[in-house]
């Protein structure tokens, strides 16, 4: 299984997910509409390389970053 990690703000804990690709890990939070809302603005990173294709594959033992926003100087 495949292990999310919330970063920042998002202030949840890291739970395992059984997906083959991120199409299947948004269908998997279609329920949680914060989760939802933080899908559509986070930059997403598989094994710590941002990724933009939603069909990109994933596999049991990878980790997948949610980055949110932020802004700083």
């Amino acid at each position: 299984m495949a292990k999310v990690e919330f970063l920042g703000p998002i202030g949840r804990a890291s739970i395992e997910v059984d997906i083959q690709n991120l199409s299947e890990l948004k269908s998997f939070f279609k329920e949680d509409k914060e989760l939802q809302e933080w899908l559509s603005i986070c930059a997403v990173a598989i094994n710590d390389t941002l990724v933009c294709e939603a069909d990109v594959p994933v596999s049991s033992h990878d980790k997948i970053s949610l980055l949110p926003p932020v802004c700083g100087g």
